[in-house]
C-alpha cells in the first residue's frame, strides 16, 4: 500500500514538473508559424521576413510559415486551437480572427476567448476615411453636413461585412448620426478603386494607399481611425482630435498559442518577440508599410486587452444587425 502511494505521489510530482522540463530544453524541433492569409500581404511579409528568420536565429532551430488560407481565416484558426499545446504551433492572426468573428458567425468551430494564448501584440493597422476629390467636402464637418443633407443616398465601400473597415464606417455614421449605405468589396484595392472611380462616396483605406493616390489627386484624406496620426499621412487628423474623442478603429496583428501551452514557453517566446519587434528593422518594415509597431504588453495583461476587444467588437457587430449572420 505505502508503495503504492508513493508511486502515485511521484506520478503527481512528475506530472506537475513536465510543463517546466518541456520549457527547458524548448525548443527541440522545427516551430509552425500559421498565417492564415496567402502569401505577399503585410502579415505574410512580416512573417517571413522578420519573424521566422529571427526566431529561427534566436531560438536556434527552423521557424517555418505556413499559410492556411480559407473560410475567411476559420479554418486556420480552429486547426491552430486543436494543435497540441507544446509550443511547437504558432499562430499569427490578424484582429478580427479573434474580435469580430466571435459574434459575427453562428457557429464558430473555436472559442477566440478561451481556445487561444496571446503570447505578443506586434503591430497595428489604422485606416484613413477617404473620398473622391470630386465630392464637395474637404473637412470632416463638411462630410457629416453633404451626408445628413441625402440620408441612405450615399454608399461607403469596405472590404467586407464585419470586417474593421466596416466597423469603422458603422463607428463613424453612429458617432456623427450619419445613414449610408454599405457596399462590400473582397479586398482593399476593390473598395479604393471604385471610390477613385466615383461608384461609392467614402473608404477607410490603408495608409500606403491612401498616401499613393492622395498624391496623385485621386483622393482626398479627411481623418486616421487611430487615436495619434499615422507616420504615412502625417497631415491627416486623427477623428479623435477632431472631436469624436475615443474613437479608435484600428486591426491590430497578434501571436497567439494554442491554450494549455505552458507558462514559460509562453513566457520565452513572449520576450523573443518583444526584442524583434523592437528591433530598427522591423521598425523600419513596419512603418514602410503604414503600421505600428506595438511594445507588447505581458501575456497577463495581453489576455485581459484580448477580452475586452471581444466584447467591444462584439456590441458593436450587434448593433449593426449582423450577428450571427455568417
Amino acid at each position: 500500500m505505502r508503495l503504492g502511494r508513493a508511486l502515485a505521489v511521484l506520478a503527481v510530482v512528475a506530472w506537475m514538473c513536465a510543463p517546466a522540463a518541456h520549457a527547458q530544453d524548448y525548443p527541440n524541433k522545427p516551430i509552425t508559424l500559421v498565417l492564415p492569409l496567402g502569401a505577399g500581404g503585410a502579415m505574410d511579409i512580416l512573417a517571413r521576413g522578420q519573424f521566422a528568420p529571427k526566431l529561427s536565429e534566436r531560438l536556434g532551430k527552423p521557424v517555418v510559415v505556413e499559410n492556411r488560407t480559407g473560410g475567411s481565416t476559420v479554418i486556420a484558426a480552429a486547426t491552430v486551437a486543436k494543435s497540441p499545446p507544446d509550443g511547437y504551433t504558432l499562430f499569427f492572426v490578424p484582429a478580427g480572427t479573434l474580435t469580430t468573428n466571435a459574434t459575427l458567425y453562428k457557429n464558430l468551430p473555436y472559442d477566440p476567448g478561451k481556445d487561444f494564448v496571446p503570447i505578443a501584440l506586434t503591430s497595428k493597422l489604422g485606416f484613413v476615411l477617404s473620398v473622391n476629390p470630386s465630392t464637395p467636402v474637404k473637412s470632416i464637418p463638411e462630410l457629416i453636413a453633404y451626408v445628413k443633407e441625402r440620408p441612405g443616398q450615399l454608399s461607403y465601400g469596405s472590404t467586407g461585412i464585419g470586417a474593421t473597415p466596416h466597423l469603422a464606417v458603422e463607428m463613424f455614421q453612429r458617432a456623427a448620426g450619419l445613414k449610408m449605405t454599405h457596399v462590400p468589396y473582397r479586398g482593399m484595392p476593390q473598395a479604393t478603386n471604385d471610390v477613385v472611380a466615383g461608384h461609392t462616396q467614402l473608404v477607410f483605406t490603408d495608409p500606403p494607399m491612401a498616401q499613393s493616390l492622395t498624391t496623385d489627386g485621386k483622393l482626398r484624406a479627411l481623418a486616421v481611425s487611430t487615436l495619434e496620426r499615422i507616420p504615412a499621412v502625417p497631415t491627416v487628423p486623427s477623428l479623435h482630435e477632431l472631436g469624436f474623442k475615443e474613437f479608435e478603429a484600428v486591426s491590430w496583428h497578434m501571436v497567439v498559442a494554442p491554450a494549455g501551452t505552458p507558462r514559460p514557453i509562453v513566457d520565452k517566446l513572449h520576450a523573443e518577440l518583444k526584442t524583434i519587434v523592437a528591433s530598427p528593422e522591423f521598425q523600419q518594415q513596419t512603418l514602410k508599410m503604414g503600421l505600428n509597431a506595438i511594445d507588447s504588453p505581458p501575456p497577463d495583461a495581453l489576455k485581459r486587452y484580448l477580452d475586452d476587444e471581444i466584447a467591444r467588437w462584439g456590441e458593436l457587430v450587434k448593433q449593426v444587425g449582423i450577428a450571427g449572420t455568417q
